[in-house]
């Protein structure tokens, strides 16, 4: 079976999406492993001054030990499990991309969340390829040009789905996955990336 493959060229911004680049049956087997299986952990974050519990669950897995840093927080990686290599490899086969590093994401509820940020760490490189996966709830993802915020995109994130944002897009936009007021069940995120 072929895949669906959407792509959306923004200015100045590449999104590539396969909204099933896992079948419904896969994605419940894998979301049922990541959410009983990853060494979930809450982290803290300051925002001016202030300290907040960060409002999701986080997990970092890497083939080496480079930690990973955001928001003022340190990330030491756990080695990869064989459920995270196959499908970093799945991913890397499909994008033609590298990848040493996944940061996963748990948001329990409507009200957990991901604000407004771009992914432009410096150990991540100029131009980085960041591989997202979603499994569990569908939620909002939208984006907005960092020069100018009433330029938008939005997208819905399925389960199964995948997303890549490559080019130039972590220089010129941010993302973010808002709260929801609706009752919903979780999602699962998996952000791929290249520590370099």
């Amino acid at each position: 079976m072929s895949l669906e493959i959407k792509h959306f060229n923004l200015p100045k911004a590449e999104l590539i999406f396969v909204p099933d680049f896992y079948s419904p049956s896969v994605s419940q087997k894998l979301y049922d492993y990541l959410y009983s299986s990853i060494k979930w952990q809450h982290d803290q974050i300051k925002v001016f001054g202030k300290v907040y519990d960060q409002p999701r669950l986080t997990a970092l897995y890497a083939e080496n030990n480079k930690p990973y840093s955001y928001s003022n927080i340190v990330m030491h990686p756990h080695q990869f499990t064989d459920e995270l290599l196959e499908m970093k490899q799945k991913i890397e086969a499909f994008s033609k991309e590298k990848f040493t590093t996944c940061l996963l994401n748990l948001y329990r509820t409507g009200q957990d969340s991901n604000g407004w940020h771009a992914d432009d760490e410096k150990e991540l490189g100029k131009n980085p390829v960041i591989a997202s996966l979603s499994f569990g709830t569908k939620r909002k993802f939208k984006m907005r040009r960092k020069d100018n915020t009433k330029e938008k995109f939005e997208l819905e994130l399925t389960d199964g789905s995948l997303l890549l944002m490559k080019g130039e897009t972590q220089h010129y936009w941010h993302h973010q996955i808002p709260k929801t007021a609706k009752k919903i069940t979780p999602r699962i995120n998996l952000t791929f990336r290249n520590i370099q």
